[in-house]
């Protein structure tokens, strides 16, 4: 488990934090996908120091937003399925969730049909992925693919204009 201890739990409402949250780290599991950013710590003046201490618990405090878009089902089953994810996340996340990070569960397919254990172990799994990812530890870098792939790329022999002009001359004369 992790050593950072999480503040309270609060929720995540405006859209705007969703999309914040969309731009940061992503844990993708076959039961949910887990979407990560961590909050910069908000500049706070220390002429009130009631001020300072609200905005330091704001920093502190986790929160946690759970979206199901319509392709897993009708009504009831979104309901479900982000029922299935509040009580995951209260179990979960009070462990390994750090301080002054918004979470963001998303509900898929599977989140209705997995088994309640391995739905813990898919949480589990996604935090682990999206602190590592945020922490610049990602295991599938895809910046050394790309280079690497570059110089593969440069050793395509292209066809020169003249022998396309060539096969386009044969081609016309038979």
């Amino acid at each position: 488990m992790s050593s950072q201890a999480a503040g309270p739990l609060t929720r995540l409402k405006n859209r705007a934090d969703f999309l914040k949250a969309a731009q940061g780290s992503k844990g993708v599991a076959p039961g949910l996908v887990l979407q990560m950013r961590i909050r910069a710590p908000a500049n706070v003046g220390e002429s009130d120091p009631r001020c300072a201490l609200a905005a330091k618990s704001e920093d502190e405090a986790t929160r946690i937003g759970f979206t199901v878009t319509r392709k897993v089902g009708n009504a009831v089953a979104r309901n479900r399925a982000k029922r299935r994810l509040r009580e995951a996340s209260r179990l979960v996340l009070p462990q390994l969730a750090r301080p002054g990070c918004d979470y963001v569960l998303i509900g898929r397919a599977g989140t209705l049909s997995r088994d309640w254990t391995a739905l813990l172990d898919d949480l589990r799994g996604a935090v682990a992925r999206a602190h590592r990812q945020a922490d610049g530890l990602n295991t599938r870098d895809t910046s050394g693919a790309s280079e690497a792939a570059a110089p593969k790329s440069s050793r395509r022999r292209r066809r020169s204009p003249a022998s396309s002009r060539k096969s386009l001359r044969v081609g016309a004369d038979g």
